[in-house]
């Protein structure tokens, strides 16, 4: 669509910091695999999210694509992931009733040997009939959930990695 304007909401959460003492050092395969998880097993990371049934998986060679529903009871969302192996996942969402065309990506970012970040990135369609009516104050609103969903995120990462027995 040409009237189609894709807003913009990014941020970044540093996973390493060794100023921090206790935090645990983590790889950058720790973060993939997290990050891989929250691609093929969700519910462990989106509160509210029942179940996510992947039904289709494709892999591209330097990618994999998957295709999912997302089971949050009152209602269900089609979407598809892209998954760049320890690089980034791209999610996207086609526009339905009460939901705009939209997209969240997480990038690995290492400026320097384990000095990790996780850039997230969110995009939607704010021409879309459900942003209409949302005012400022609702969108601080989801721009502060974002956040702390992806806060979550880490903190789910870095247990995952405290679990494994590498």
């Amino acid at each position: 669509q040409e009237d189609t304007f894709m807003a913009r909401f990014e941020h970044i959460i540093q996973v390493n910091a060794a100023d921090v003492p206790g935090l645990p050092v983590l790889t950058r395969e720790q973060v993939w695999r997290g990050l891989w998880l929250r691609a093929f097993d969700p519910v462990y990371f989106v509160m509210g999210l029942n179940s996510a049934d992947i039904t289709r998986r494709t892999n591209y060679g330097d990618h994999e694509i998957i295709e999912r529903i997302l089971d949050y009871g009152s209602f269900k969302v089609k979407d598809r992931v892209i998954l760049h192996p320890m690089k980034q996942t791209r999610v996207e969402v086609a526009e339905s009733a009460g939901w705009p065309r939209c997209s969240a990506t997480c990038i690995i970012e290492e400026p320097e040997p384990l000095s990790l970040f996780i850039r997230f990135v969110y995009e939607w369609d704010e021409n879309a009939p459900s942003e209409a009516d949302l005012d400022d104050e609702v969108r601080r609103a989801r721009e502060q959930a974002y956040i702390a969903t992806d806060l979550d995120t880490v903190q789910r990462i870095r247990e995952i990695a405290g679990m494994s027995l590498e």
